[in-house]
């Protein structure tokens, strides 16, 4: 298992695996737009995405946004997506993408890697726990439709 960072060369395969990640979380399949999505996000360099390898086959990928606290007065990095097709979890994967996204925060100078995930994702939950996140007790997050 070798975890890279995506190019323009990955990307049909990680549009197929974003789009799979969205319908993960309700949302129509919509190749095309995940196609554009991704493709913007690469070609702008305004996210970071890695994707995870067995043999040839990307098997899943991470994307990683950058934000910044205030408060440390230092870049953290939003990570945005984790998704590993069905037939490859329990493999490891999404622990390597964990440690990709955290090498990258430390190559960054980055103060923290932060995530949001929803309150029934458990296995997701039991991953980030064993990676050493912490789950926050002293904030709200709020959202605004535009």
């Amino acid at each position: 298992m070798e975890v890279i960072q995506a190019t323009e060369l990955h990307l049909n395969e990680v549009a197929v695996l974003f789009d799979a990640y969205r319908s993960y979380y309700d949302q129509a399949p919509d190749f095309k737009g995940a196609l554009n999505f991704i493709t913007e996000r690469i070609t702008k360099k305004d996210s970071e995405i890695f994707v995870v390898l067995e043999g040839d086959e990307i098997v899943g990928f991470t994307q990683l946004y950058p934000i910044f606290t205030s408060i440390g007065m230092k870049r953290g990095w939003l990570l945005n997506d984790l998704y590993v097709l069905d037939e490859h979890r329990g493999k490891g994967a999404g622990k390597a993408l964990i440690a990709a996204a955290a090498a990258h925060g430390k190559k960054t100078d980055a103060a923290w890697l932060m995530l949001q995930t929803y309150i029934a994702n458990t296995n997701a939950q039991a991953l980030y726990e064993r990676e050493g996140f912490i789950k926050d007790t002293n904030s709200f997050y709020y959202y605004k439709s535009l």
